[in-house]
């Protein structure tokens, strides 16, 4: 039986853009989406803390510091607002995972990695 894990998160980044008119996804620093092991085109989770939605869709890296919610992702939240990131793996029932929760501090930048 397979289990659906955490395997990274990105806590509490700060949404620096949005663009309807783009096709969709998440845009993140890439060096962020890396320190939290999250793929390119990885399929990732989006809890929006300023006002409570959550979505579903791609991470593509970007610049450093930024981050940007595009296409139907950019209706769920806007410039400013707190979200997190989560990325999950599915493994056999019992199979021991190590997620990575990196927090951030202002400007989106990396403060610590933190593998559970």
């Amino acid at each position: 039986m397979l289990e659906t894990v955490l395997k990274g998160k990105l806590h509490r980044l700060t949404v620096t853009e949005t663009n309807l008119e783009y096709e969709g996804s998440i845009e993140i620093d890439a060096a962020l989406l890396e320190a939290a092991g999250i793929r390119p085109y990885e399929l990732v989770m989006v809890a929006n803390f300023t006002n409570g939605q959550r979505l579903w869709t791609y991470a593509i890296p970007h610049n450093k510091g930024e981050v940007r919610l595009n296409g139907g992702a950019a209706r769920m939240g806007l410039k400013g607002d707190v979200i997190t990131v989560f990325a999950f793996v599915q493994v056999e029932a019992g199979e021991e995972v190590h997620p990575r929760i990196v927090l951030v501090s202002k400007g989106n930048r990396l403060r610590k990695v933190d593998v559970r």
